[in-house]
């Protein structure tokens, strides 16, 4: 079926668009989006592929849901529209950059600047009903994400992988240990924040110190 997404992802991805399981995600989500209001807009859904050609990606972080609040979520995980409150796990995702990379805390919540560089964004959930967090998993989006992670995994080397939290750290053996590079952390929502589990992980100096190491460039975060 026709999937409006980046060509090089389209290339990687195409026999998963025609599985049953994408056709029947496919329908769910038209009438989601018909009967309700859903986030993000239907021309963002797949905008971590957009801004993130396949064979440019360089590192990937995982996130769980879109948010779920008005002009808030623009298809990259942790991401906001220009100009909207950062919500908690953004800030505190800023938070530790300013100290680990000793930048000044930025004003815009948008991510697509690291998108733009090779950062792929990816939500295992692509989709979200208005309020209702969690409304669109289990409908096939996390096996088609799943999907994203192998074939990133097979096809690519040295992608440094951040899985932050539990649901994240699940998606590990996914990923081939030998060929790739694996960095895992607290969430940095405040509930693991404020427990230590989030705060002080240099991420963001680590992966850009792996990302040199391989002769990549470095990720202005």
């Amino acid at each position: 079926m026709e999937v409006s997404i980046e060509s090089s992802w389209k290339a990687q991805l195409v026999d998963e668009f025609e599985q049953p399981y994408f056709h029947e995600l496919t329908s769910f989500v038209k009438q989601e989006y018909t009967q309700n209001t859903c986030y993000p807009k239907g021309k963002d859904i797949f905008s971590a592929f957009d801004h993130c050609a396949f064979h440019e990606t360089k590192v990937v972080i995982i996130g769980q849901d879109p948010y779920h609040g008005p002009n808030q979520a623009n298809g990259l995980c942790f991401s906001v529209k220009d100009g909207i409150p950062h919500p908690p796990s953004l800030v505190n995702i800023f938070k530790e950059i300013k100290v680990d990379m000793q930048k000044a805390y930025p004003e815009s919540g948008n991510l697509e600047r690291w998108a733009d560089q090779g950062v792929l964004l990816l939500n295992a959930t692509l989709t979200v009903r208005a309020h209702e967090a969690g409304s669109h998993q289990k409908k096939g989006w996390e096996q088609f994400t799943d999907a994203v992670i192998k074939t990133v995994s097979s096809e690519l080397e040295g992608v440094v992988f951040l899985l932050w939290g539990g649901f994240a750290k699940k998606k590990s053996s996914l990923i081939d240990k030998s060929k790739h590079h694996i960095l895992t952390s607290g969430h940095p929502s405040p509930l693991s924040a404020n427990r230590g589990l989030w705060f002080g992980n240099q991420h963001f100096s680590k992966t850009n110190s792996l990302l040199v190491q391989m002769g990549k460039e470095p990720i202005d975060w």
